[in-house]
């Protein structure tokens, strides 16, 4: 398989943005009634939600050697996994958790985690292991691309990878974040204007009010030119040296990987993607390729591949087309359309039928609900209750029932509208209605009512509006479970994730599954393949 040459340099995300959040030194304070808090080293960043309301969030796990308050007595508790200088326990979670700063150009930071279990999360708890978050949970992020590329887009590569973006689009934007603990809105990013806030708990997305958490973060200070030399001495003479490139690519963004392959192009007349081609091979190398590629473009790639030839992968189609927020479905049309000369939403019609393609069609309008600015500050400082309509609720709730359970037949067009209009967060108020009047979930009268894919992927809209790492969750399980791995689903979205929120599925991972992520990874790949993989998905 040809491979893509994807482009060069990209527009930051948000506009304004520099890699990251410097940490800050004290920040966040220590609230009232709670342990002193010692200092932590900077951790990649994680806020869903944030602000009075919504639960502190823990670090991932296993933290890294050292930094722990010392044990105040008495051996640590049973849990995930036990750790060396971890505080007594009490009542199986930490009597003091450790503050963090920020880092990270994608996300915010946690400041702790919550001494109890809320909705959303795996009922199941692990002794010892503090319980799972709920509300505001992470979707994706915007598309960082502008909204009019230029036009002359290249056609399709050999092979079908992506090809090269159009000339001209916005080099990476310097300046710094807003200090932590600064509440501010940031207007214009380059994906169809949407609009971030930036608050102690992190940086959030307006509109669809989501937070992000990856393990892989924009690492400043950034060097492109050291970079590209590292991997240039990599692949020179005889043999590879995988580890060199290892080590660098996973501790850069997809932005600053394009930064890399501007300046490896800048500096040796050579394209480092045909060079990473001819010296690596299988997973790897497809793998490597992924994450060269920039990741709205990487969708459309995809969603091609996903209809290209005989039969269509309709669960690519729904992992992509019902977890991509407005504009990054409407910077993938685009794309789609540039590099294929054709129009997704009719490729789409002519490879599925009936009620589901009506739901693929809805998605790909990019038009559902989403936050405005006030919504998103709201969201920040007091949870997801504060931005729902409780009354809309209830009238949407008893409209599916009276759709569904309480006729012959199913008006399917009632789903259709209210699961493709509504942001994540009044779903959840709906869903929250529709049990009190049914007298059973959402997931249940829909399995009960539909079949095939149109169940499948309106599933998928309730599993993402109530929990979007626990979809990608069982997304990764199913790749790797049962005999041989699908290689390419487990690719696409450990490479997807790992920016927006790979720690939020290791932590759903291990409590669904009793192994960690990072295991199961290892036990169906090998080689310099699971050393990127293991990298990207941040180890334990």
């Amino acid at each position: 398989m040809s491979y893509p040459n994807p482009y060069g340099q990209q527009p930051a995300y948000p506009p304004g943005g520099g890699g990251g959040y410097p940490p800050q030194p004290g920040y966040p304070p220590a609230q009232s009634g709670y342990p002193p808090q010692v200092p932590y080293p900077p951790q990649q960043s994680y806020p869903p939600g944030g602000g009075p309301g919504y639960p502190p969030q823990q670090p991932a796990y296993p933290p890294a050697g050292g930094g722990y308050p010392p044990p105040t007595g008495g051996p640590p508790a049973s849990g995930y996994p036990p750790q060396p200088g971890y505080p007594q326990q009490q009542g199986g979670y930490p009597a003091a958790q450790p503050q963090y700063p920020q880092s990270g150009g994608y996300a915010g930071g946690p400041s702790g985690y919550p001494p109890q279990q809320t909705a959303g999360y795996p009922a199941q708890a692990v002794p010892g292991y503090p319980a799972q978050p709920a509300a505001g949970y992470p979707g994706h992020q915007p598309a960082a691309y502008p909204s009019q590329p230029a036009a002359g887009y290249p056609g399709q590569q050999s092979g079908g990878y992506p090809g090269q973006p159009p000339a001209g689009y916005p080099a990476q934007q310097s300046g710094g974040y807003p200090a932590q603990g600064q509440q501010t809105v940031q207007h214009g990013s380059p994906a169809q204007g949407a609009s971030t806030v930036t608050t102690g708990m992190g940086k959030l997305n307006i509109g669809s009010g989501e937070v992000s958490h990856g393990t892989v973060v924009a690492i400043k200070p950034f060097d492109s030119e050291n970079d590209a030399e590292i991997l240039r001495k990599a692949m020179k003479g005889f043999g590879t040296d995988e580890k060199a490139i290892i080590d660098v690519i996973t501790k850069r963004s997809n932005l600053q990987r394009q930064e890399i392959k501007k300046k490896f192009k800048t500096m040796y007349g050579k394209d480092l993607i045909k060079d990473l081609e001819s010296e690596l091979s299988g997973n790897l190398k497809e793998l490597i390729m992924a994450m060269f590629t920039p990741t709205t473009y990487y969708d459309a790639w995809s969603l091609h591949e996903a209809m290209e030839g005989a039969g269509t992968k309709e669960s690519v189609l729904i992992e992509i087309l019902f977890t991509r927020t407005n504009a990054e479905i409407i910077e993938i049309v685009k794309c789609y359309k540039e590099h294929f000369r054709r129009d997704l939403e009719k490729d789409v019609k002519s490879e599925t039928s009936g009620h589901f393609k009506r739901l693929l069609v809805s998605s790909l309008q990019g038009n559902r609900d989403e936050l405005n600015a006030s919504q998103a500050q709201a969201l920040a400082m007091s949870g997801w209750q504060g931005v729902v309509d409780r009354e809309k609720a209830a009238k949407e709730a008893k409209e599916l029932y009276s759709a569904g359970e309480k006729k012959w037949g199913t008006d399917e067009s009632t789903f259709n509208k209210i699961l493709s209009l509504r942001h994540c967060y009044q779903l959840r108020a709906t869903f929250d209605e529709y049990q009190k009047i049914a007298g059973r979930d959402i997931t249940a009268s829909i399995k009960r009512e539909f079949s095939g894919d149109v169940e499948d992927g309106m599933l998928a809209i309730v599993e993402c509006a109530r929990n979007r790492a626990q979809y990608f969750t069982t997304r990764l399980y199913k790749a790797m479970k049962g005999l041989g791995t699908d290689d390419t689903t487990l690719i696409r979205v450990i490479v997807s994730r790992s920016e927006i929120d790979m720690v939020d599925i290791k932590k759903c991972f291990f409590p669904t599954y009793q192994k960690t992520l990072s295991k199961m990874v290892s036990s169906e790949t090998s080689g310099d393949y699971k050393r990127l993989l293991d990298g990207l998905i941040g180890g334990e």
